[in-house]
């Protein structure tokens, strides 16, 4: 099987595909290190599962993308980029937006979850 990386709450971004690949990686584990980190990635899935569409496994549904909450307010600015609505290579009207109240508008839309006591928005 190829090898999976561990699955960090210090990352901004996570693919629920990575988690997907992790578990499968550590599903016949002996080590007591890594059965901590099953359980703790099972949690997790077992607190998205049926939250989303991006992603099915073994029969359920899962969000596909996972945001750090410390990083949502980036995200959100990348995201109006994304999806044209604003021109990141102006100066204004982007140096007068208030990222932070469009990122708190935008979290309308997300759900929380938790990793490592860390919480994460997806939607």
């Amino acid at each position: 099987m190829a090898q999976t990386t561990e699955i960090s709450s210090m990352e901004d971004i996570i693919d629920v595909r990575d988690i997907v690949a992790r578990i499968e990686s550590l599903e016949d584990t002996e080590d007591e290190d890594e059965k901590t980190e099953l359980a703790r990635l099972t949690e997790l899935m077992d607190d998205l599962a049926g939250n989303g569409g991006d992603e099915q496994w073994r029969g359920v549904w899962y969000p596909i993308t996972l945001i750090r909450d410390s990083y949502f307010e980036d995200y959100a600015r990348e995201l109006a980029d994304d999806i044209g609505a604003i021109d990141s290579k102006a100066g204004w009207p982007n140096t007068c937006i208030d990222w932070e109240q469009a990122a708190r508008e935008l979290q309308m839309d997300y759900t929380t979850a938790e990793l490592d006591g860390i919480t994460y928005w997806y939607r």
